[in-house]
């Protein structure tokens, strides 16, 4: 019985978080993002496709073994000048047919490596490779983190803008009511209402562009999350409380994930230049074959040697042996194009640890420049509205101007967006900290 009440009464629950859209806290998002996102997902195909390459790799020192076979007609037979003395007739020359008409063969044939710089310097590459592939997944999970992060609080920041425009609204109309009243009563010109209705026009207008503002940003950030853009969502306002963060000694820039991916990367280009340098050392081989060959008159496939078809096998095993002795200078110059993409790189990477440990300092400067100013717009918005109140009350007893009033509201809402701007300016600053001691990861789990 009981549960045939609770039922319907769980749907319609269902039904109505639906409507009202889906609660969403930052780690959600991160982490809905890290499923989802086309980003993260081709990072994690491409560890899997650098597993492909190990494999791919590993198979040239491995044997390789190819079957082959042919069919071979000859309509008319290469005629060859042969001496007379083997048909018994010295001295003379005489034109025969060589071979038959038919020639059929099947074979098996093996080669195996033995000895190969170029093929060991590629399996250690490729398996420099699959680590390239895991660091530069982690790199690319940071960039969805750090993506999603900062469109969640652009966000919330629209959404606070929205909220102060529509307050703003509802208290400007009291105010026209008031006018109204007074109007109507002959204490209240015309044209101060005229004003008031212009002013609620003008907000009106502001609070529609606002409104887009913030289904443009919404979307925006389904966008980072790989979520589907219909999707309605809610953002929790816990989500924007300001928590000052422990700012500790300059981290290791060296440990930090684009730092890391260089120098694998150096790795790379370092097994690449050996791989060229490889051109210079000889190669060995062993190669062996075995095959069975039939020749007659007729097509061979079937047929014994009563119909003139005759069956043999043969077999062969060899070493080849490849010693490079010049090409040109090409593989010197290829060497030293080489050495000069390695040299780049590591110029890159100085440029790098500079750039991070960059990064963090200003992040620093930016968090203590960002609370200070939240502190200062925090009791400027607090006044804003003290002095709106007052003014408030000053022109319903008529003891203020209209243009008092509406010039109180002005520099309260732009206090309340200022302070909302400090907050969001701070929350950008607190990920690029995060970012910068390389602790994007610990958003998924907070």
């Amino acid at each position: 019985m009981k549960n045939k009440f609770l039922i319907p009464f769980l749907l319609l629950a269902g039904w109505m978080q639906a409507q009202e859209g889906q609660t969403l806290t930052l780690t959600d998002a991160v982490n809905y993002a890290l499923q989802n996102k086309a980003d993260a997902k081709k990072a994690k195909l491409q560890i899997e496709n650098g597993e492909y390459e190990i494999q791919e790799t590993r198979s040239r020192a491995l044997p390789q073994v190819t079957a082959n076979g042919s069919l071979t007609v000859n309509p008319i037979l290469q005629l060859n000048a042969l001496p007379g003395d083997f048909f018994g007739a010295p001295g003379t020359t005489i034109l025969a047919p060589l071979g038959q008409k038919w020639t059929s063969g099947a074979g098996v044939t093996l080669t195996q490596a033995i000895y190969d710089q170029a093929v060991f310097i590629g399996l250690k590459a490729a398996r420099t490779t699959r680590e390239f592939y895991q660091i530069n997944a982690q790199l690319t999970d940071e960039q969805v983190i750090e993506n999603v992060a900062k469109a969640y609080y652009q966000v919330y920041v629209r959404r606070q803008n929205l909220a102060v425009v529509e307050n703003n609204l509802k208290n400007t109309n009291k105010v026209k009511d008031i006018i109204k009243g007074q109007y109507d009563n002959g204490l209240a010109k015309k044209i101060d209402l005229d004003r008031i209705m212009v002013r609620i026009t003008n907000i009106s207008t502001q609070r529609q562009q606002v409104l887009n503002g913030v289904e443009l940003q919404e979307n925006a950030l389904k966008f980072y999350m790989g979520m589907p853009i219909e999707t309605k969502i809610v953002i929790p306002q816990s989500e924007f409380e300001v928590t000052p963060q422990t700012l500790t000694d300059a981290p290791d820039a060296t440990q930090r994930t684009q730092y890391l991916l260089l120098k694998k990367q150096e790795q790379l280009l370092v097994f690449q230049k050996k791989s060229i340098q490889a051109l210079y050392y000889p190669t060995l081989s062993v190669t062996g074959s075995y095959n069975y060959i039939g020749q007659g008159p007729e097509m061979p496939l079937f047929k014994k040697p009563e119909d003139g078809v005759y069956w043999s096998d043969y077999a062969s095993i060899g070493l080849n042996l490849r010693v490079p002795i010049f090409t040109g200078f090409g593989t010197r110059a290829k060497v030293r194009k080489a050495e000069n993409s390695l040299q780049s790189l590591r110029v890159d990477l100085e440029e790098t640890k500079l750039a991070l440990d960059l990064d963090y300092e200003n992040a620093r400067k930016q968090i203590d420049n960002s609370l200070t100013t939240i502190q200062s717009q925090k009791e400027n918005a607090q006044l804003a509205q003290e002095v709106l109140s007052d003014t408030n009350n000053n022109y319903t007893q008529g003891l203020a101007s209209l243009t008092d009033l509406l010039d109180a509201e002005t520099a309260m809402v732009e206090a309340q967006n200022n302070y909302t701007t400090a907050l969001l300016d701070y929350k950008l600053a607190e990920i690029q900290l995060i970012k910068s001691k390389g602790e994007l990861k610990t958003l998924t789990n907070k």
